[in-house]
């Protein structure tokens, strides 16, 4: 359902809740109150996108695939404000399949952005472990520092430590005659 219509419904629940109290009908009225509030709720957070992170959280990651797939047009039936974490649930998702080919999605959702800043951490240490999967340890460095000055709940402060971690061994692994050899 496209977020007009849901504005249009709530805003008939709404007329009606007043109608119903207007006339007298005090305990309908509430009810119907209650049920356009839940749809002005469903304006601002997607349905589809609660659940899908809700199984994300459960680690079921065909569930809340099978979730955000129902989302056909997000540019419509998604408020402007959730078009960034639609992006970064996506990118979440295919990292668990194939990390390289996530990239995009993260990149995207940095672009079009998001409110909280420990998601736009998230999505920028994702991005410094894809550029340390690909050996490109100047932007990892750079994606990492970035991803420790917008975590400022410290929620991802283990996460920032382990990557530094794996970077200092990557700075210990030489190539020598096709084949690396860790010191």
């Amino acid at each position: 359902m496209s977020n007009i219509v849901r504005l249009i419904v709530a805003c008939v629940f709404f007329g009606a809740a007043v109608a119903l109290c207007v006339f007298g009908f005090w305990g309908w009225g509430i009810l119907v109150l209650l049920l356009g509030g839940i749809f002005l709720l469903s304006f601002f957070f997607n349905e589809n996108m609660i659940i899908a992170q809700y199984f994300l959280r459960k680690e079921k990651s065909e569930k809340s695939e099978a979730w955000l797939l129902k989302i056909t047009n997000y540019e419509k039936q998604l408020h402007k404000n959730q078009h960034g974490y639609y992006n970064l649930l996506i990118g979440l998702i295919e990292s668990r399949k194939s990390p390289l080919k996530s990239e995009k999605y993260f990149k995207k959702a940095l672009s079009l952005g998001m409110s909280m800043s420990h998601n736009t951490a998230l999505a920028k240490l994702s991005l410094a472990g894809i550029a340390m999967a690909k050996r490109n340890k100047r932007e990892a460095q750079m994606y990492l520092s970035e991803a420790g000055k917008d975590d400022k709940n410290k929620l991802l402060t283990d996460q920032i430590k382990m990557m530094k971690q794996q970077m200092a061994q990557m700075d210990k692994q030489v190539i020598k005659g096709g084949y690396r050899q860790q010191f």
